[in-house]
């Protein structure tokens, strides 16, 4: 952010530059963005999001969607892929492509995965027994301390069978403290 075209007061320049230093992290490796007011409209609309998803949570607004796992030798479903979906009041249909990076930017992500984990067992318990149940964990959920009771927890609570659950696990997992990540698995 450069004064006197971003402003000219020292909160204002460094919020302006911090939007810019957000946008160049976003961007990838080795990047650099300067302030410019579309990235101000950006931050609030990420605000905007974050607001409505933790609304929808609290109003049990979101839904889980179950796309079919079939065993190509076969054809035969051998289980059912989670996957969150929410339908907003104004908005429409707002993709996992928009809330969910911004769940895991304010550290939401850890209670929409543990809706999505307890929903998804629950719902699992009622289909046929030799069909499992697959839920995307973050790198941030499997981090957290309480990640494995949430799993032991959700799993006690539905009665579903653990061998029915499969919890997928993303690349980054393994790229965050590894004494940690070990403890967890």
């Amino acid at each position: 952010a450069i004064a006197p075209y971003d402003g000219l007061e020292m909160a204002e320049l460094t919020s302006h530059s911090d939007l810019a230093l957000y946008a160049a992290k976003h961007g990838g490796r080795g990047q650099f963005r300067f302030y410019s007011a579309d990235l101000k409209s950006e931050a609030e609309e990420r605000r905007l999001v974050d607001e409505d998803l933790r609304a929808a949570l609290l109003a049990d607004e979101l839904e889980l969607h179950y796309q079919p796992v079939v065993r190509a030798d076969d054809h035969v479903v051998i289980g059912f892929e989670a996957l969150a979906r929410w339908q907003h009041p104004e908005r429409g249909a707002v993709g996992p492509n928009v809330f969910i990076p911004i769940a895991e930017e304010s550290n939401l992500i850890n209670e929409l995965g543990e809706w999505a984990l307890r929903r998804a067992c629950a719902d699992a318990t009622q289909w046929p027994e030799t069909v499992r149940i697959a839920v995307n964990i973050s790198a941030r959920q499997f981090t957290n301390p309480a990640f494995v009771g949430i799993v032991a927890d959700a799993l006690a609570e539905s009665g579903l069978a653990p061998e029915r659950l499969e919890l997928e696990l993303t690349e980054s997992i393994f790229m965050g403290d590894s004494e940690e990540t070990d403890e967890t698995f």
